[in-house]
């Protein structure tokens, strides 16, 4: 039987745009001529995944709809939430749907994952679906790469058939305490799931019997209309609103866990944004898109919808002037390079990998004091995105009017 990928496609991604109402979800975001829901609809084309069912809302539809017809998948389910119910409803609802046998092994993708190496992915899966019970529960661990405080991490035991037990849940530790994680062999936990259909109705049954009360009801009582499933409203508003971690995972003894090395990210901040376009940075440059300041230069690599990614050049004791912008907030990840920055009253010096945020109207400035260039990843983020929007303090070329 083949394994049943369903993709949770109803997250609202407001973490990228904590002072914007009109925000974009971060799966639908435009990258470059990609979004992260196009790309989790390329990984289940494998030979070893069944047609797919997504788990949205009304909001969504049109936009899931128009990317499964760009990516060319014309069989699929959509399964239409119609009240915020958190994680646990959600997967509940889909697994409980006609379409899906009893003991098929479904595999929980969320649809704003950046995964890379997914024959590895896949191959994990496969091998691990005859472990699958109508019990148990897979998580995914990944390897990290550095003591993030982003992710929350798991700490596992060898079982018999090599199985990796989970023994504790970590949620997101400061970072000593990932550091310590780490050296435990901590994962990182990626918040996919892989089990069978009949393991997520008797988790539910037993240990969250007004929420599967409640999704039964709401698709029982739910209409089909072009490939989607439109579930009642009255019944599935009274289920419990909780994430799946806290309705089952930590309710149940039967997890274990597939462990994997591979890059990953959830893209959930500017900062892992930042990191990602710096890495794939050479796709996006320009001779056109670069522009030379007497401090040293800038690229523009991508312009997308309220948001201007860039490079900042600055070279051996350049200095930017302290300024200051209305329209825009900017998130910088410094590359290269020790630079010292000045953020209203703070001077902060920063090192390569480092993060500062400068927030909207804030005051600041960027200098290298070094011989050796420093290079900074900016996210530019706001209504106005233009060299308009520079207010000076104080400039060392002249430039203040």
């Amino acid at each position: 039987m083949k394994i049943r990928p369903v993709i949770l496609c109803g997250g609202a991604g407001t973490r990228l745009w904590p002072n914007s109402k009109n925000y974009q979800p971060k799966q639908f975001i435009d990258f470059g001529k990609w979004t992260l829901f196009g790309k989790t609809l390329d990984r289940i084309k494998a030979s070893i995944y069944d047609y797919p069912i997504i788990s949205t809302n009304k909001k969504y539809l049109k936009e899931v709809k128009f990317n499964l017809k760009k990516n060319k998948i014309k069989k699929y389910k959509i399964v239409l939430e119609p009240s915020k119910r958190n994680t646990a409803p959600a997967i509940l609802s889909t697994a409980l749907i006609k379409d899906i046998p009893d003991n098929q092994p479904l595999m929980f993708f969320t649809a704003d994952h950046l995964i890379e190496k997914m024959s590895i992915f896949n191959k994990a899966i496969n091998k691990n679906k005859s472990n699958l019970t109508d019990q148990n529960i897979f998580i995914f661990g990944i390897k990290p790469k550095s003591p993030s405080t982003e992710f929350g991490y798991f700490l596992t035991k060898k079982i018999k058939g090599n199985i990796n037990k989970v023994i504790k849940f970590i949620e997101k530790p400061k970072e000593n305490k990932a550091k310590q994680v780490i050296k435990q062999k901590g994962y990182w936990n990626s918040g996919m799931f892989f089990l069978r259909k009949d393991s997520i109705i008797n988790n539910f049954k037993k240990k969250q019997p007004i929420i599967y009360r409640s999704c039964v009801n709401a698709v029982k009582k739910s209409k089909l209309r072009a490939n989607t499933y439109y579930l009642n409203k009255a019944s599935f508003s009274k289920a419990t609103p909780k994430s799946f971690d806290y309705a089952i995972l930590e309710k149940t003894k039967q997890i274990n866990a597939i462990k994997l090395d591979i890059p990953w990210s959830d893209l959930g901040s500017w900062k892992e944004i930042l990191k990602m376009y710096n890495k794939n940075k050479n796709k996006y440059i320009k001779k056109k898109n670069i522009y030379y300041r007497p401090w040293g230069r800038y690229t523009n690599l991508f312009e997308g919808k309220d948001f201007l990614i860039k490079e900042l050049f600055i070279k051996s004791k350049g200095i930017l002037s302290l300024q200051k912008h209305h329209h825009r907030a900017e998130h910088w990840l410094v590359s290269q390079g020790n630079p010292n920055i000045t953020l209203n009253k703070r001077n902060v010096k920063k090192s390569p990998n480092e993060y500062i945020f400068i927030p909207l109207g804030a005051i600041h400035r960027i200098q290298n004091p070094g011989k050796k260039p420093v290079k900074i990843m900016e996210a530019q983020v706001g209504s106005v995105l233009k060299e308009t929007d520079i207010v000076r303090f104080q400039d060392v070329y002249g430039r203040v009017k």
